[in-house]
């Protein structure tokens, strides 16, 4: 076996280790059964499958094939045109009717039936065949890739609750009178929505803004994800049961291509993206009057983890990897820089170490494996130059296998001790290397935050909440959540995720995420007899305001 070789030159007296050398190894096969699905021959548009004759590409996976030892082909996916994106919009526009089409006239109960039907029809025909998918396209370990379709169809209905309990739960969902005025307030949808969302978590993140825009009568048209589009794919069957046409309209392909066309036609009302704050930035200025397009975004982060010289380094180090690279830290909730205390950061650096060395890795359906190949092809290169970068200004690969690839595995790179200097320490490398940083007074950490584009997370590790209590302070102005002896995370879904400055513009929880995607609208009549009488036989008549259990 020919083993070639790329220099990761370091400092041996950061860690006391030698320089270490990059080994770049022939990636893993498998002679695994694969999936095979078609999204190439036909585009779901207006409820309808229509033959496509345009471009098609093969969706490869991170995962090589051992009879062709090439990356393995699980099937192809249509890259649309200007032409036919704008298809999928003129659908959406027609089911929307300029607010008159049947679903944003359906009663909120009406839709909530719908929707779960839905689910209950993904469950049963397509979850399996989106588990594996997820598995095969974007690498996702069985554990990881079941949790995320499990953890989406329980968000949802907890979404469906959310809102059929909008009455109890809202201030204005009962008739109220207020200086003269009677009034009860329901929310109604915003209009056609665009809908982005990234690879890594391709069903869970675009279900989070889809499922509440549905909800609340927005028909969406989904930019599927260059990577991670196969599972969308699947679910077209049980949308087409479920749902009236148009109410949801796929558009796959480059979005350079295709999204110019949706967004500068102006039929768009909202916009829902997860992703880069570039991107967003792009969209919203192709729209002819962003003025009014109601815009729902959660972007990137450079979330920081900050130890305390007097943190339990043995919890820290286990939330520290825990939050770094959980799904190969290719999650925008990762700890993706590490801030630690000069007078404990080499012992720090060292057990984490220890505990990367640990880590399983391999195929996505190995037992207990962490690590796994990485689905953007240009990722393992890009990585190998932030690790680069930083190893030529004073930085060392400091665990045995870190920086590593076999094909597009790349093992996780612990950097140690990353300075300002270095790209890393600035950059969003959204995969596995974990840059340690020193700091001496906490002036210094509050600094960096001061200065940052991230305004997503922090973690804090300390047993002195005295002294973690003015980083607090600092960080509740700067960031949308503070964590504090554990790691980053979005989860539980009934709490807040949200963000500030290149990090998010809205906020994503059960309820909030209803909000996003509709408007309050009141209905008043005067406070007097005959008003509550009209108002009350209005409940019963009204769709819009029609009991929703």
């Amino acid at each position: 076996m020919r083993v070639l070789l790329a220099t990761c030159i370091g400092l041996a007296s950061a860690v006391e280790t030698p320089p270490k050398t990059c080994q770049a190894l022939p990636p893993r096969t498998t002679s695994r059964p694969k999936p095979s699905v078609d999204g190439g021959s036909q585009l779901f548009i207006g409820g309808e499958l229509r033959p496509w004759e345009g471009k098609v590409v093969d969706v490869t996976s991170p995962v090589y094939d051992e009879a062709t030892g090439e990356k393995a082909v699980l099937g192809r996916l249509a890259q649309m045109d200007g032409d036919a994106a704008a298809w999928a919009t003129e659908a959406a526009a027609a089911a929307w009717g300029q607010g008159q089409g049947r679903w944003p006239q359906m009663s909120l109960k009406a839709r909530a039936a719908a929707l779960g039907d839905y689910l209950t029809e993904l469950e049963k025909t397509s979850r399996d065949a989106i588990v594996e998918i997820l598995q095969w396209e974007i690498a996702k370990s069985t554990k990881d890739a079941a949790k995320e379709f499990d953890r989406t169809v329980a968000f949802a209905r907890e979404v469906i609750d959310a809102a059929l309990a909008c009455d109890e739960t809202d201030p204005f969902g009962a008739w109220t009178n207020v200086a003269g005025v009677r009034g009860r307030v329901r929310r109604g949808p915003v209009g056609v929505t665009l809908m982005l969302a990234p690879f890594n978590y391709p069903l869970n993140e675009m279900y989070a803004m889809m499922m509440p825009a549905l909800l609340m009568g927005n028909p969406v048209i989904l930019k599927l994800p260059a990577i991670g589009a196969l599972a969308h794919v699947l679910t077209i069957d049980a949308l087409r049961k479920t749902l009236p046409p148009g109410v949801v309209n796929f558009v796959s392909g480059s979005g350079r291509q295709t999204l110019p066309t949706v967004m500068s036609g102006g039929l768009v009302d909202c916009l829902g993206f997860i992703g880069g704050s570039k991107g967003a930035d792009a969209l919203i200025k192709q729209h002819p009057q962003p003025h009014r397009l109601k815009v729902f975004s959660q972007l990137e982060g450079k979330n920081l983890g900050i130890v305390f010289p007097d943190a339990d380094l043995d919890a820290a180090a286990k939330q520290i990897v825990l939050g770094s690279l959980s799904y190969n830290g290719q999650r925008c909730t990762a700890i993706k820089l590490v801030v630690a205390h000069a007078s404990i950061a080499k012992t720090l650096a060292a057990k984490l170490a220890e505990a990367i060395e640990a880590l399983p890795r391999g195929q996505p359906w190995d037992e207990n494996v962490s690590i796994t190949p990485l689905p953007e092809p240009s990722k393992p290169a890009y990585l190998a130059e932030l690790v680069a970068d930083a190893t030529a200004k004073g930085a060392s690969v400091v665990n045995d296998r870190g920086g590593d690839t076999e094909g597009q595995l790349y093992h996780p790179a612990l950097l140690y001790p990353v300075t300002a200097e270095m790209r890393v320490f600035h950059e969003e490398q959204f995969g596995p290397v974990v840059p340690v940083a020193e700091y001496e007074d906490l002036a210094s950490v509050i600094d960096v935050l001061k200065k940052s584009w991230n305004g997503q997370q922090a973690a804090i590790f300390t047993r002195d909440a005295a002294a973690a209590a003015p980083l607090v302070d600092a960080l509740s102005t700067i960031v949308g959540r503070v964590n504090v002896n554990m790691q980053c995370a979005r989860g539980p879904d009934v709490f807040p995720f949200s963000g500030r400055r290149s990090s998010a513009m809205g906020t994503m929880s059960i309820t909030e995420a209803l909000k996003a995607f509709s408007v309050e609208t009141l209905v008043a009549v005067p406070d007097d007899a005959a008003g509550a009488a009209f108002g009350d036989a209005l409940s019963g008549a009204a769709k819009f305001l029609l009991p929703t259990k």
